[in-house]
């Protein structure tokens, strides 16, 4: 996944009267605009011919192929609130009990620092690696890589590319088509950094790469929090929750656990690690919403081992969507034929991992794990727990817990960020059959051509002619793609196979470009 922005964003109207570089609302109401319209209202315009904002690692990648490509430095512009592309993303993998130290859910070819995939993660792990990946799935586990590792990696690319010299701090709060062709982006840099509270960048490419629009809060979580203003007992895994198991080391709790996916897993192997090397007492309440005991799917081909309420798959998504059957299926499907192709692929899912899985069924066998089937009807404070009434495949079930801890889906509606909802409101871009932004085989925005063109990868475009954007090799492809169409352009240079043989050298020997 690439993530630049984890929560949502609302436009705020400007406190006091207005300033050199305020949004008026003659600039708000127009879809157009001219740079004239930008002078009057005192906001500065700076020329660069591509702008990439979010600043993950969806314009991580895509900066580096232009890099490669022969891009310079004082053609593009990373506009970012981030500190590095991973900050977010490593922000969310920590809070959801993925550190440093433990593996990603990506492919050893999945290599966001490396375009060529070449030496992999496991190459370059070590020869027990090489095993695994020869011999996987069949007689081991996927391989997957550290999350350190990646993000070491991703550090040190970030600096052989002089990627620092391309970032322009600030939060970019809308982009609207020019007048002449081309586009205006909207950056906010940070308090005092700049002379007026808005700066333009005038550019004929726009890449947007956002992350995810924001958390997704199920309806009786916010209902709880809404009623009872208690975000310590209730709390999703998205959002840092060390006190949980603070609280653990220190007394016996008893926690309720929402979710069947791979946060849900990660959640309870920490839990249980806890509960074994400081032996503690902890009991753990599983709730799935839909139990999973089989392997499922539509058809013979497309089938998923399940079993014990959880669905099993190595990757976020199979893996013929990033070069096989799959891939070739949905990029030339339609319409209600493409959102079908995403139902059947979708669908909560958890790797198989042989350590969770023998403290599970340790759990069971022990009692100090018990799993429900049903849906949360109600959540009240009882005192210092909360009490919550579930229906269940039981019937009625009323029970008191010190924590719920909610590993349910992270994303919101697109429309959450308040740069997507604009690009939707003025840009001329629209939606696709999944309900996020509407991409071409090129990763182009559709509706958005101007003299110039948008492109938009990661998560916002989840439902396109590719499947699996929101992946480390998603993010990949997605920046290949805009390279390839680029360069068809005339922006950047053909990666031919001298070209590509001469960078790939470089790359290994840590030349800066």
């Amino acid at each position: 996944m690439s993530e630049s922005t984890i929560a949502p964003q609302h436009a705020q109207p400007p406190s006091g009267p207005p300033q050199p570089g305020d949004l008026n609302d003659h600039l708000i109401a127009n879809d157009f605009w001219t740079d004239q319209m930008l002078a009057e209202a005192g906001i500065p315009i700076i020329d660069v011919p591509f702008v990439t904002f979010g600043g993950g690692i969806g314009s991580f990648v895509t900066v580096d192929y232009l890099r490669i490509c022969g891009v310079p430095t004082s053609a593009i512009r990373v506009l970012t609130p981030l500190k590095t592309p991973w900050e977010s993303y490593e922000y969310l993998t920590t809070v959801s009990q993925v550190p440093r130290t433990e593996r990603l859910r990506s492919d050893s070819a999945s290599t966001p620092d490396n375009i060529w995939g070449f030496p992999s993660y496991a190459f370059r792990e070590g020869p027990k690696q090489w095993w695994n990946v020869f011999l996987e799935p069949i007689f081991t586990r996927y391989y997957t890589p550290k999350a350190g590792h990646a993000f070491i990696s991703m550090e040190k690319e970030m600096h052989r590319i002089r990627y620092p010299e391309m970032v322009v701090h600030g939060q970019v709060r809308m982009v609207r088509r020019r007048v002449g062709g081309g586009y205006f982006t909207i950056l906010t840099p940070p308090e005092g950094a700049a002379a007026t509270r808005r700066i333009a960048y005038r550019s004929q490419w726009v890449h947007v790469a956002v992350g995810y629009p924001g958390l997704k809060f199920l309806p009786d979580l916010q209902k709880y929090r809404q009623e009872y203003n208690d975000f310590a007992k209730v709390v999703n895994a998205y959002e840092p929750h060390e006190h949980l198991y603070e609280t653990a080391y220190k007394r016996p709790v008893t926690i309720l656990i929402r979710g069947g996916g791979i946060v849900a897993s990660r959640v309870l192997q920490r839990i249980i690690d806890d509960r074994d090397q400081r032996g503690l007492q902890t009991q753990i309440v599983h709730l799935f919403r839909g139990y999973v005991d089989k392997a499922h799917g539509p058809s013979i081909f497309k089938r998923r081992r399940g079993a014990d309420g959880w669905a099993y798959q190595g990757f976020n998504y199979p893996k013929s969507v990033w070069g096989g059957q799959l891939k070739q299926q949905v990029r030339k499907s339609h319409g209600e034929e493409r959102a079908k192709l995403y139902k059947e692929m979708g669908g909560t899912n958890t790797p198989l991992r042989n350590d969770w899985l023998e403290q599970l069924d340790r759990g069971r066998r022990e009692g100090w794990y018990r799993v429900m089937i049903g849906q949360i009807d109600n959540m009240r404070p009882v005192g210092n727990l909360v009490e919550v009434a579930v229906s269940s495949d039981q019937g009625p079930q009323l029970g008191t817990f010190d924590f719920v801890l909610d590993c349910t889906g992270l994303e919101a509606d697109i429309r959450e960020h308040r740069v997507l909802a604009d690009l939707l409101d003025h840009s001329g871009a629209g939606r696709n059959p999944v309900g996020r932004l509407d991409i071409g085989t090129n990763f182009e925005l559709l509706g958005t051509q101007n003299g110039g063109k948008i492109y938009a990868s990661g998560s916002a475009t989840l439902g396109g002619p590719f499947p699996g954007v929101d992946t480390f090799f998603g993010l990949q492809i997605a920046a290949q793609e805009i390279a390839d169409d680029l360069i068809k352009q005339g922006f950047a240079k053909k990666l031919g196979p001298g070209r590509s043989t001469g960078q790939w050298w470089k790359w290994v020997r840590n030349r800066q470009i």
